[in-house]
């Protein structure tokens, strides 16, 4: 295989896993692909869903690094000694408190079992009320710091709800002397460069999650915190001035990390980036591009040019300036279940299995044990098949989305699903059918906040598990949404977004604008719109809309 001189590695984290992918940036050709699960997360080591709480180890982060990053070099001989650069996203928010040094307290003997001194997944909502006090008490304050937050509160997901629950903790704020978010810490381990004072934090967190906004020269002050609970006092004081950039290079990798991972010391480690962010980039976002990352939950995305009129969408909980894009406004919205939805009704059906039919002494376990892993993985696809014969008209079932709470618009973790107009009649299949209506009007109530609001959209672009191996939801997306759906041709869109911020940092192209489209991918399927079925949604999605006034209820 003939290779250019200009190899970059794009290193993606996601909640399960990690991918890395290494690219021919002047090609814009895909060589190698490798993927790690977490071994802690997955074995559900220091979680507790119940209660919301969801924590990884740094020592997962690190582990699945080597290993993807060796991997990949291995599947092409040569390659190693071409890599110019590296960029790595990972999920967010998903801070960790940190000691002077930049070190993880949970990879200090003492705090090593902790969950409190380990990363808190952006998932995690254990801060409820800590982020309830938070939204309160900044409404009172002479600036509403979170007012870039576009519906005006601060969400359970982001930074400073976590350091609030975290560092009231008192053997934390004891060792602790900063809160660092994963998608900064990975680069700054690469290069060297984990004091905090020193860590070059990305704008994509910053912006997004962190209150960093240029209205008020950068992060708030600490007095604002300090006023808010004397836990979070000296905190900001840690950061960086300054928020950085995809397209920027946070630093060289260090003699150690080359040595280990077989590199040239002169690869350039890039800022770091939001795993969605990195997504959009992957997927083509551009004005007037509203990209759909479509998994677990969603992240809706879209950009558009600066003015001194940028207008906040209310509802919309992240829009600045240069948190997607660089040189735009980024605005990034989603959901908070989406595949999650359907996986929790799978699990339910699953429940007899798991807990009868396993224990029963009829077969052997091994026969027992093949005919539930054959359910499991022919559930979904068969439930698939039998809700796209049934007629839209047919269905009297309205579900909601909002199992996990409500992302946007009008962040909400209050909420819960629904399911509305039930009947003797209604079976699985059907029950399957309006849970991924109600994903799908949960998209499309995103989308009608943007262009009610006066953002125009003119194409919407699918990226994401669910995009690449479920065409009867995508169908449905087009047919509630109305618009048609263009699924892009890879799975690992975010990857392939942050290896374009590597070229650019190893400057082989001048922009990311301009990596797209050197190392854009093709559209695979594009999903138009039943005409007569969206006629029949629009009387539905008004129904949906309709249950979140009624989610007081009290019970019998």
């Amino acid at each position: 295989m003939e290779l250019s001189n200009n190899l970059v590695i794009g290193l993606d984290y996601g909640t399960d896993s990690g991918r890395a992918i290494l690219m021919d940036a002047e090609t814009g050709k895909e060589l190698a692909l490798s993927i790690k699960e977490y071994p802690r997360w997955k074995k559900g080591m220091y979680c507790n869903a119940v209660k919301s709480q969801f924590r990884q180890h740094p020592k997962d982060y690190i582990e699945v690094l080597e290993f993807i990053v060796k991997d990949v070099l291995n599947r092409v001989p040569g390659a190693a000694s071409k890599v110019k650069a590296i960029s790595v996203d990972i999920t967010g928010s998903t801070p960790v408190a940190v000691d002077k040094e930049g070190t993880p307290l949970s990879l200090l003997p003492e705090f090593e079992e902790n969950p409190d001194a380990m990363f808190v997944l952006w998932k995690d909502h254990t801060g409820q009320k800590d982020n309830d006090y938070l939204n309160s008490f900044s409404k009172k304050w002479h600036i509403d710091y979170t007012k870039s937050a576009g519906c005006g509160d601060y969400s359970t997901e982001h930074f400073w709800t976590k350091a609030l629950h975290i560092f009231k903790k008192p053997e934390i704020r004891q060792k602790a002397h900063s809160f660092v978010e994963a998608s900064d810490w990975l680069p700054a381990v690469l290069c060297g460069n984990t004091r905090p004072e020193d860590m070059k934090r990305g704008m994509g967190i910053a912006g997004s999650r962190v209150m960093w906004n240029k209205e008020w020269g950068g992060y708030p002050p600490n007095e604002f915190f300090k006023a808010m609970d004397p836990a979070l006092d000296g905190l900001v004081d840690t950061f960086h001035k300054e928020a950085y950039t995809c397209d920027q290079p946070a630093g060289t990798i260090t003699e150690e990390w080359a040595d280990k991972l077989g590199l040239p010391k002169s690869v350039l480690i890039a800022v770091g980036n939001l795993d969605c962010h990195a997504g959009a980039i992957g997927a083509g976002v551009k004005d007037k591009a509203m990209v759909e990352i479509v998994g677990t939950s969603t992240c809706a995305i879209t950009v558009g040019p600066k003015s001194s009129g940028n207008k906040l969408v209310p509802g919309i909980p992240q829009q600045a300036d240069d948190i997607i894009l660089p040189g735009m406004v980024g605005y990034e919205a989603g959901q908070s279940a989406f595949g999650d939805l359907y996986a929790w009704f799978k699990k339910l059906l699953m429940w007899p299995l798991d807990n009868i039919m396993l224990k029963s002494n009829i077969s052997d376990p091994e026969t027992r044990q093949k005919l539930r892993d054959e359910v499991y993985a022919e559930m979904i696809p068969n439930l698939a098949r039998q809700a796209k014969v049934i007629p839209p008209k047919d269905s009297h079932i309205i579900a909601t989305d909002w199992i996990n709470g409500r992302r946007s618009p009008n962040v909400d973790y209050d909420l819960k699903g629904t399911i509305t107009g039930l009947a003797l009649s209604s079976v699985a299949p059907l029950v399957y059918k309006s849970l991924v209506e109600a994903t799908a009007y949960g998209a499309r109530n995103i989308i009608d906040r943007f262009v009610n609001n006066g953002v125009e959209l003119k194409e919407i672009i699918a990226v994401g598990g669910i995009s690449q191996k479920s065409p009867y939801v995508m169908q449905v997306m087009a047919d509630v949404i109305g618009m048609p759906i263009k699924v892009i041709a890879t799975r690992e869109a975010c990857a392939l977004g942050v290896a374009m911020c590597a070229a650019v940092v190893a400057g082989v192209y001048e922009s990311v604008q301009e990596a797209q489209e050197k190392m854009g991918m093709e559209i695979s399927t594009i999903y138009y719109p039943n005409q007569e079925h969206h006629e029949h949604y629009n009387i539905e999605f008004q129904k949906y809309l309709q249950l979140e006034k009624v989610k007081d209820l009290t019970p019998y």
